[in-house]
């Protein structure tokens, strides 16, 4: 029995987990030496044509330093709206269509939506609504997103609801003020907007004349509750005696305070944002900027040494390629 099991094969589909290792090294190795490999031809390789290397370099150079001294300069400024009608999303969708047509480049479309002369419009980059950014407990307005990187997810931060940046991009120094009442004038002659407007104010003064009603009554109530009834209560008979507990007067001066905030609020929104939207920071001083290039300092000097290093490889390498070429 002992025989039977000493002669029992061993299975040949168990894992040797030290092959398994060896292999694994191996692979490595033989990766690693590739590399080190692939590194030592490409050094040797620029070492022997380094001339026209330096050469592209120089080029790239002298090219990155003159397209710097060629940039245009461009003027940023910023304008902090408060929307009273429209959701934000809608109002800056609406706003949006101004930074459609700059984008198109049409000044025809730009100067009749905005009031301007067309040579005005003609100096005009950009015009583009942007999302406030706020701590979501706070309240506080913290950044404005130009850079359209608010998500979702972010779970610190929300995009404010009642207002909104509007960027100017100018190719000079114009007048801000006259930009700023076209864009007032274009939000303001949209017909929905503004019958969405009247309807809000209509609405508003109809809760500030049932508030005020409501106040008037509170008013009575106290009355009556702090001073009527206890004189009704003194002029009792001295000889009746009435075994009931008293009656515990009802406070009403936290729904007489609650009422007279609801107020406030409502004529702040008739009396100090009765249009459809209102300007909370005007523009400010224009930024100067270097005009955005497709291709900065830096990358222009890399693409002019990879460049060339790709050719040069090419042509080294041209009967290879050309054999290759030829088999398949």
């Amino acid at each position: 029995m002992s025989e039977e099991t000493t002669n029992k094969p061993v299975r040949n589909d168990e894992i040797d987990l030290l092959d398994l290792f060896n292999r694994m090294g191996r692979t490595i190795r033989k990766w690693m030496n590739s590399l080190g490999r692939g590194v030592l031809i490409s050094v040797v390789f620029m070492i022997r044509r380094w001339i026209p290397l330096t050469v592209s370099i120089i080029i790239g150079i002298i090219v990155a330093y003159f397209s710097d001294k060629s940039t245009q300069e461009v003027f940023k400024s910023s304008l902090i709206l408060k929307n009273n009608v429209n959701s934000n999303a809608e109002m800056i969708e609406y706003l949006n269509r101004l930074h459609t047509h700059c984008q198109k480049g049409k000044y025809a479309e730009l100067s009749q939506l905005l009031n301007l002369p067309e040579n005005q419009t003609k100096e005009i980059n950009d015009i583009e609504a942007f999302w406030v950014i706020s701590h979501k407990r706070e309240r506080i307005p913290l950044y404005i997103d130009y850079n359209k990187k608010y998500t979702v997810a972010d779970t610190a931060n929300t995009r404010m609801q009642d207002r909104m940046a509007v960027r100017l991009i100018t190719k000079s120094s114009i007048n801000q003020n006259e930009v700023r009442d076209g864009i007032l004038s274009f939000i303001n002659r949209d017909s929905l907007l503004q019958q969405k407007n009247r309807v809000r104010l209509r609405q508003n003064k109809e809760l500030l004349e049932r508030l005020n009603i409501d106040i008037s009554e509170l008013d009575s109530l106290q009355k009556i509750k702090y001073f009527e009834d206890p004189k009704n209560a003194q002029s009792q008979k001295a000889t009746q005696m009435i075994f009931l507990q008293q009656q515990s007067t009802q406070l009403v001066y936290n729904d007489i305070y609650n009422l007279y905030a609801r107020r406030q609020d409502l004529e702040a929104q008739r009396y100090l944002y009765s249009d459809i939207v209102t300007i909370l920071n005007d523009f400010s001083l224009p930024e100067t900027e270097k005009q955005i290039v497709v291709f900065s300092r830096r990358n222009l000097v890399i693409i002019f040494f990879v460049f060339p290093v790709f050719l040069l490889a090419i042509i080294a390498n041209k009967k290879k390629l050309i054999d290759i070429y030829n088999k398949y």
